[in-house]
């Protein structure tokens, strides 16, 4: 299986990070073999989707580029999971089966990450906002500035 994601943000990104204000974080899975590191504002903007994958697994994410996305570990460790359209890449842990990143429908570009899986100490503050995934395609078509959380511009907060 090909995990690109194990070297996405390898040299890239530094001047972006410096004019966004982005902050380190750093996270995992339960057992501790996955480990990331994403580089985002310390104030995240969470999605809570209702489609029918998310709202069993109670995933609620942030979405950033891919050029903010690091796996430091755990790759032989992680499966994937597709349906439907087979666009999303739910990713988890083989051995305590915790999703603390993926790729999203939404953000095919990018990774939804979970902030209940980053290491404390990084975060600012929370912000959720609700996303009707049961109506995935007319909420993509009235939200207007989901896309482009995966595109890594200074304009993108």
């Amino acid at each position: 299986m090909n995990h690109s994601f194990t070297t996405a943000m390898a040299g890239a990104g530094e001047e972006l990070r410096k004019q966004k204000d982005l902050v380190r974080h750093t996270g995992g899975c339960h057992c501790g073999a996955v480990r990331f590191e994403v580089w985002s504002a310390p104030d995240l903007h969470v999605f809570n989707c209702n489609c029918s994958i998310c709202i069993k697994k109670q995933n609620r994410h942030f979405i950033v580029p891919k050029s903010c996305f690091t796996l430091l570990q755990g790759s032989e460790n992680i499966t994937t999971y597709t349906f439907n359209t087979q666009t999303a890449k739910h990713t988890f842990c083989k051995t305590c089966g915790v999703q603390s990143f993926y790729t999203p429908r939404s953000n095919p570009d990018g990774f939804g990450v979970a902030p209940h899986c980053l290491d404390p100490g990084t975060i600012k503050s929370v912000k959720v906002e609700d996303f009707c995934g049961e109506n995935w395609e007319e909420s993509m078509q009235k939200h207007k500035a989901i896309r482009s959380m995966s595109n890594p511009t200074p304009e993108n907060n």
